[in-house]
């Protein structure tokens, strides 16, 4: 059983033990989702680069926690739509090595959309 299984048993667990499930839409656990990646995102604002890469300990506690509320809620909405997550990024990885050929985006953080010469 993969990590992303262990979690996924223990969110529907949880899930189950408060009878959440009836709340449990793909859209409310959407909006949830987008709810706390704007948290994730709140620690960030107004850093420079450097302070980014570089949290205190609080910062990192502070986006430890909104990471796990994100990718607990990533979860539920994937189990709800009966999503296999890992199945779906290596699909998607597969995508993105022919939209994103690394000989020719090395480096860049244009869009596959956009020629070279564009500022991204």
């Amino acid at each position: 059983m993969s990590d992303l299984d262990h979690i996924k048993r223990a969110v529907r667990q949880f899930t189950e033990e408060r009878n959440w499930g009836q709340f449990h839409s793909p859209k409310n656990l959407a909006m949830a989702l987008s709810g706390e990646a704007g948290e994730l995102v709140s620690i960030f604002q107004w850093m420079t680069e450097e302070e980014s890469n570089e949290l205190n300990p609080l910062k990192l506690s502070e986006a430890t926690d909104e990471i796990a509320d994100v990718l607990l809620y990533l979860v539920a909405l994937a189990d709800r739509l009966d999503i296999d997550i890992a199945r779906a990024v290596e699909r998607k990885m597969l995508k993105n090595a022919i939209k994103y050929p690394a000989q020719s985006f090395y480096g860049s953080a244009r869009k596959y959309d956009e020629s070279e010469g564009e500022a991204p």
